[in-house]
């Protein structure tokens, strides 16, 4: 029950400081909407965005801790800090090195790069100029988001999660701040969000420095690839990265697809996908990057049973948030979507498309956020190989079932073959880590999913009626933001209720824990 409170803790800390920059995030977005809407610039903008971003997703979301962490620990304890520093300062050299030799092969093949990730753009000579033109311009946010993910790493080491967390939010308000005031004075207004990119990654980096500075890392002019640990991380790293790379690649597979459909279907995506992220990053993220130190210490001393008692534990916690925020996400879509973008040059048309991409996007939701949790659950073994085997397996199968979907259902056949193979993905990874741990659970995991369906099935019975009585999308937005509210919050307390009524045990671990929350507050 202890590790359960530390795991409980360190996820709130990251959850909370997460929800502050996805919150901050869906302003960003409502900006880009109304300046921007679906348009033909808002497209270019997403390809060329989303290429680096894959990278800070990737890493950020933990590829780096899941190599960094065992390493950096297990040298300090046992060769000292100061081995332990030298180790991480030329592999800061080594990083630095690579970040920028990326970033200018980034802007000098921008053209070919963008051949491949939006084949579709080829035919519209001007919408192609205009990706490459801003995918060139975005080339530097590679180095500076790189080296603030180095930071985290380092930082999530010593357990300091809250100032990695909130960091992104400093994009947000850049991104912001360039779409309001910068934009509207270029000729080509899109080109400010570009710069808002860049002055948002290069201040994610820069805010983290001090503290890391503080911990004790320090620049030393040293440059060793041959370096024992160096080599270590990059074992450990390269079949990370694609393991947690599965859900990023196969969204750049769908912008790639979905640049060969009409206009507007790869901002669709990319708007429906940032509603699915909210819950995705708050809890999933979050209790991925908690719970990866608590087995990774429990793999150490042998504890294999406490290890499986910490990860069926958040499994059914995840399954508790993601399997209400499915349903609540799938019947208020439309009115999700009317509320928060529908203004500007983001018309009805717009709304609807992007409400069918969250549909499908939601299908996926448990599945997204399980795979936060269970992949960790691999690292902390030194096992970085078996989940980039089946996400070469899921990868392929997403690429399937887009071809066979994307004709009869457009963009959301793209987005709902994403959903099923993340679906096919955590059924595998937990497939082979009961091959490893043995049992792991499943049936406290069954029963109590069973009791969150049947909650969850009632509370969006009750939803659905409140919301289409209320809820009118012509409506002033006051109104509409007033009705959303009050549909989720009917939701909320009617899954609280019934999970109460059914003595759930992670309802009442989540109250426990926001009482130990509150009284910390006042102090």
């Amino acid at each position: 029950m202890e590790n359960n409170r530390k795991v409980g803790q360190a996820a709130g800390t990251v959850g909370s400081m997460t929800l502050i920059s996805r919150l901050l995030g869906f302003l960003r977005d409502l900006v880009i909407a109304m300046q921007f809407g679906a348009t033909a610039a808002a497209d270019a903008f997403f390809v060329a965005f989303r290429i680096p971003n894959v990278q800070r997703k990737i890493l950020a979301e933990g590829a780096v801790t899941a190599a960094f962490i065992p390493i950096f620990s297990e040298v300090r304890n046992k060769r000292g800090d100061r081995e332990a520093w030298d180790m991480t300062a030329n592999l800061f050299n080594i990083l630095l090195t690579i970040l920028v030799t990326s970033s200018l092969a980034l802007a000098l093949f921008a053209p070919l790069v963008i051949m491949v990730f939006a084949p579709g753009f080829i035919d519209e000579p001007d919408k192609f100029g205009l990706t490459v033109h801003l995918t060139r311009w975005m080339a530097p946010y590679l180095l500076f988001i790189g080296l603030a993910v180095f930071f985290m790493g380092i930082l999530n080491t010593f357990k300091v999660f809250a100032l990695p967390a909130i960091a992104p939010a400093l994009l947000n308000i850049c991104m912001i701040t360039a779409a309001l005031l910068i934009s509207p004075q270029l000729d080509e207004p899109i080109l400010g969000l570009v710069f808002g990119v860049l002055a948002g990654g290069f201040l994610q980096f820069a805010c983290q420095a001090p503290e890391v500075f503080r911990r004790g890392f320090r620049f030393i002019p040293s440059f060793n690839w041959k370096d024992t640990e160096v080599i270590r991380i990059g074992r450990l790293m390269v079949p990370a990265i694609f393991g947690l790379a599965v859900y990023e690649l196969n969204m750049l597979v769908d912008t790639l697809l979905a640049s060969l459909l009409p206009e507007g279907s790869i901002s669709y995506l990319y708007f429906g996908n940032r509603l699915v992220q909210l819950p995705l990053g708050v809890f999933g993220v979050a209790l991925g990057v908690a719970i990866l130190p608590m087995l990774s210490e429990q793999a150490a001393r042998k504890e294999l049973p406490e290890m499986i008692k910490t990860l069926a534990f958040g499994i059914r916690l995840i399954l508790f948030i993601s399997i209400p925020a499915t349903v609540g996400l799938i019947l208020l879509r439309f009115p999700i979507v009317n509320t928060l973008w529908e203004r500007g040059e983001f018309l009805r048309s717009s709304t609807e498309g992007t409400a069918i991409a969250l549909l499908y996007y939601s299908v996926g939701l448990c599945a997204f956020c399980a795979i936060k949790v269970v992949v960790p659950a691999f690292y902390s073994l030194q096992d970085t190989k078996t989940p980039a085997k089946i996400g070469v397996y899921s990868m392929v199968l997403n690429i399937v079932l887009n071809l066979i979907l994307m004709g009869p259902l457009k963009h959301g056949g793209l987005a709902l073959a994403t959903s099923l193979s993340a679906l096919f993905n955590v059924v595998l990874l937990i497939h082979y880590l009961r091959k490893r741990l043995g049992l792991m659970g499943g049936r406290k995991i069954l029963a109590s999913t069973v009791r969150l369906a049947v909650a969850s099935c009632i509370m969006g019975i009750a939803v659905y009626f409140f919301n289409a009585i209320f809820f009118d999308p012509n409506d002033a937005i006051g109104v509409r933001l007033i009705v959303l509210t009050a549909d989720i919050g009917v939701g909320v307390l009617c899954y609280g209720f019934l999970s109460r009524l059914m003595q759930n045990e992670e309802l009442g671990f989540v109250l426990d824990l926001a009482r130990k929350w509150r009284r910390k507050i006042p102090s």
